[in-house]
């Protein structure tokens, strides 16, 4: 692991971080009501579905991945809301399981899978970390279009070239095709 991801294991409990949080039974909108009404920044990525409502298949907003919540909030203000919601709706923090401590989840990475997550495109690829066999490809940023300002990796993934933004241990998504000319490299340090 480098020395960023480094950084990001050891967070004071009174920064403020995203944080990726599981909750259980599909409890994902509830939780983001409480979060709303605790003025708790959060992100639970959504797509559009198909729900039978009154007999009836009704197009809608669905979370995408179930069970996953991102919160930007402090440790301790996270542990205080887990304490007092344990017995109606248990929530946990998504580890690192190499160094046993919560997974934080930069600001500029964040920021980029959110703008990715947000457009509800149905082209964009949601990825479990274990599907995530790709090889590593440039870094580079998004310079038009709907993803412009996203950072991540220019990589081909089912016959499509695509920016990948990796959120490692927890999730990747793929942005739908990025021609070449909308993109440029990213120095890395």
């Amino acid at each position: 692991m480098d020395k960023t991801n480094n950084s990001q294991l050891s967070t004071s409990c009174s920064q403020l971080s995203w944080f990726a949080i599981r909750v259980s039974y599909s409890r994902e909108l509830t939780l983001k009501a409480i979060l709303d009404d605790e003025k708790i920044e959060n992100f639970i990525p959504m797509r559009y579905g198909y729900v039978i409502k009154g007999g009836k298949r009704v197009r809608k907003l669905v979370p995408a991945i179930h069970n996953l919540v991102f919160v930007h909030s402090t440790r301790k203000r996270i542990d205080a809301l887990k304490d007092s919601l344990e017995a109606s709706m248990p929530i946990r923090f998504i580890m690192n399981r190499e160094y046993c401590r919560h997974i934080v989840i930069p600001d500029t990475q964040m920021r980029s899978f959110i703008l990715v997550a947000g457009s509800y495109d149905e082209a964009v690829l949601y990825v479990e970390p274990a599907e995530l066999n790709l090889v590593k490809g440039q870094k580079v940023r998004i310079i038009g279009g709907i993803f412009e300002g996203v950072i991540g990796e220019f990589v081909r993934i089912r016959h499509d070239r695509r920016v990948v933004v990796n959120i490692e241990g927890v999730m990747a998504i793929a942005t739908t095709f990025i021609p070449p000319s909308l993109i440029e490299p990213v120095k890395t340090e």
